[in-house]
């Protein structure tokens, strides 16, 4: 069985980099794709060549590795599945805040083992290989480490919009809001990297697509957190995600999500 190593994550990124970095803070079009749920699921050019560029350097070198991306779906099988979502907050990118990402997670029979996070435009990557997890930056090089804050009175807790929230999970979410001591919105991608990082408790997200989470599983798992399902479960396919530094703020968030 063929892995990569973290030389090979970075090459992906930079080739993502240069797709998408020269088309961030300038004109571009917008496209709006169908998507159950949303009035408004953007989609730009940055989006599609990145993730093009993307594949053609694993084709290269590893042909025999499945992909599944969020602009082109599926293509190959097999128990190696590269998952890539090119640009991991196309609202932010378009509205030229640098919390979006390059999204590239590698499933071993189901399971993420690899996965980086790269934010080109503040010069920062976040990756994660069954060694441990990392990340680089204008403050150099560091190993990555949940905090432990105690209990939810002390927690800083993340998601991406509150509308995502509908009755009766609206109601439970904002119970935990109530329970947390600091509530943002927004950071997308980013949220998951600072839990990682060590500045953030929790991150809750519903209604997740596998690009979405595969990446970061691996970053806050080798960082010493704790990602799941609400139900429990693996999160690399998805759905109702919440990622929190350690096991008792895992276990009291689900208990409110969960009613």
């Amino acid at each position: 069985m063929q892995l990569p190593d973290a030389d090979f994550l970075f090459q992906l990124a930079d080739v993502a980099a240069k797709e998408t970095l020269p088309r961030f803070r300038q004109p571009l079009q917008v496209h709006n794709k169908p998507r159950e749920g949303y009035t408004f699921d953007p989609v730009t050019e940055a989006d599609r060549e990145a993730e093009k560029a993307i594949r053609r350097v694993i084709e290269a070198q590893f042909p025999d590795h499945a992909i599944l991306g969020e602009e082109f779906g599926r293509s190959g099988e097999g128990d190696l599945l590269w998952v890539i979502d090119p640009v991991d907050g196309t609202r932010p990118f378009i509205c030229g805040v640098p919390v979006w990402g390059t999204l590239i997670g590698l499933t071993v029979k189901g399971i993420a083992q690899f996965g980086i996070m790269s934010q080109p435009y503040t010069g920062e990557r976040f990756w994660a290989t069954p060694e441990g997890a990392w990340s680089d930056g204008p403050l150099g090089q560091r190993s990555l480490q949940v905090r432990d804050v105690g209990g939810l009175e002390s927690a800083t807790l993340f998601s991406s919009a509150p509308e995502l929230f509908h009755s009766p999970l609206k109601e439970r979410f904002q119970s935990l809001v109530d329970s947390v001591r600091l509530t943002r919105f927004g950071a997308d991608c980013y949220a998951f990297a600072m839990l990682a990082s060590g500045h953030v408790d929790i991150c809750v997200e519903p209604g997740l697509q596998p690009y979405d989470i595969v990446a970061l599983t691996p970053l806050v798992e080798k960082a010493g957190g704790v990602i799941t399902t609400f139900d429990g479960g693996r999160p690399e396919d998805g759905g109702d995600v919440i990622a929190a530094a350690t096991p008792k703020l895992h276990e009291a968030a689900l208990r409110l999500l969960n009613g």
